[in-house]
């Protein structure tokens, strides 16, 4: 885990902690339980896809560039929404390419993304038993495929998912000077 600089909650700045990761990491787990603990509005970022992509992936096929823009664009506003009121928020969001989170976080400030961390063979064993999500299992590998790890010039920090998910939100809350 790498450990960033503390984001100092008594500042008259809001952040917007954008939960990702491959599906099945634990995102939508671990952003209830960040935005529980803090407060502060939460989003699904699944339900903001267009059910054509939904569908999509629902049969078996992998979400191309083109198919995943519009839904980026409507994370971005939501992401967006939240600073221009003022208030900090959690949402999730795979980001699995850098381009994709450059969306996320065009103004360049405000954003600090909280990747969950693990391997092929561990979120696979998840996913196969999850139940009632529209991603199937199978497209895993092309999510896989996909991801490119942040860099260390891009906000945010890698937590791993090993660790229960309450400890995996304590230690981002304390890695990320929440408390």
């Amino acid at each position: 885990m790498e450990i960033p600089e503390p984001v100092d909650e008594s500042a008259a700045e809001p952040v917007v902690l954008v939960v990702m990761g491959v599906s099945g990491c634990g995102k939508t787990t671990v952003a209830a339980l960040l935005a529980g603990r803090l407060g502060w509005p939460f989003e699904e970022g699944d339900a903001l896809h267009p059910q054509a992509n939904i569908d999509k992936m629902a049969a078996g096929h992998p979400l191309n560039d083109d198919d995943r823009w519009p839904w980026l664009e409507k994370v971005a506003h939501w992401v967006e929404e939240r600073l221009d009121q003022g208030q900090s928020g959690v949402i999730t969001c795979s980001a699995l390419k850098r381009p994709y989170r450059e969306v996320i976080n065009r103004r360049g400030s405000g954003v600090e993304f909280v990747f969950l961390a693990g391997s092929q063979e561990t979120i696979a064993a998840r996913l196969a038993s999850r139940h009632g999500h529209f991603m199937p299992p199978e497209l895993l590998a092309s999510q896989f495929a996909d991801l490119e790890e942040p860099g260390p010039d891009e906000p945010g920090a890698r937590f791993d998912i090993g660790p229960a998910p309450a400890e995996i939100a304590r230690n981002i809350v304390d890695a990320l000077g929440l408390a």
